[in-house]
C-alpha cells in the first residue's frame, strides 16, 4: 500500500511550449496529485515551457542533442541524481532508445495526439483530416522500444466536424490532453 502515499519524483521532457507540462505542473500541486515534478528536461534552448518551469521553480536543464548516445548518458544520469522515478514525456519530440527505457528501467509514459493505433508519429491532425476521419483523439500510454506502440492506459476522442482544419483540431485535441494526463497518471500509478 505505501506506493500510493509517496509521491513519484517526476521528470518531464518537453520540446517545446510546455502546455502539457503546465497542466502536470497544476495536477503536481492538488492534494490528490500522485507526483512531484523534480525536473524539467528539453532537447531545445528556445523551449517555451521552460520559461514555465523557471516561474514554477523547477529544476530545468537543456541537454543538447548532438546525438541520441550522449544526450541519453546525460539524461540518465540527471535522472539518478534527482531520483526519478516516472518520466512523463510532454511533447518532447525525439525517440528514446530501447537501450535507454531499459536502463531507466522505471515507467516512461507518453502523451500522443491521435487515437492509437491510428497515426503513429508525427502530422497526426493532417493525417485525421486527410483521411476524412470522423474523429481523433488523444492517448496516453506506457513507452517501449516501438514508436507510439506501448500499452495504452487512458484515451479520449474528439469528434471531427467538417469545417476543422488541422489547427482547429490541434486545439480541440490539446484541450482533452491537459485533462487526459492527470487522470492517467492517477490510473497508472494507483495500478502499479
Amino acid at each position: 500500500m505505501e506506493k500510493l502515499f509517496g509521491k513519484k519524483n517526476t521528470a518531464i521532457l518537453i520540446s517545446g511550449r510546455g502546455s502539457n507540462l503546465r497542466s502536470l505542473v497544476k495536477y503536481s500541486k492538488t492534494k490528490k496529485s500522485l507526483i512531484r515534478i523534480v525536473l524539467v528536461v528539453s532537447n531545445n534552448f528556445n523551449a517555451k515551457g521552460l520559461d514555465y518551469a523557471d516561474r514554477s521553480k523547477i529544476n530545468n536543464v537543456v541537454i543538447k542533442y548532438s546525438n541520441r548516445k550522449s544526450f541519453e548518458d546525460r539524461l540518465l544520469k540527471l535522472l539518478k541524481k534527482n531520483n526519478v522515478d516516472l518520466i512523463c514525456l510532454a511533447g518532447f519530440m525525439k525517440i528514446l532508445s530501447g537501450s535507454f527505457i531499459r536502463k531507466f528501467n522505471k515507467p516512461i509514459l507518453n502523451i500522443h495526439p491521435s487515437f492509437l493505433p491510428k497515426y503513429k508519429g508525427l502530422n497526426t491532425h493532417k493525417r485525421a483530416i486527410q483521411n476524412q476521419d470522423k474523429y481523433s483523439g488523444a492517448t496516453v500510454h506506457i513507452v517501449n522500444d516501438k514508436l507510439d506502440s506501448g500499452k495504452i492506459i487512458l484515451q479520449k476522442k474528439v469528434k471531427i466536424l467538417k469545417s476543422d482544419s488541422e489547427k482547429s483540431l490541434q486545439k480541440k485535441v490539446l484541450k482533452i490532453e491537459h485533462k487526459l494526463y492527470p487522470k492517467a497518471i492517477i490510473r497508472f500509478l494507483a495500478s502499479h
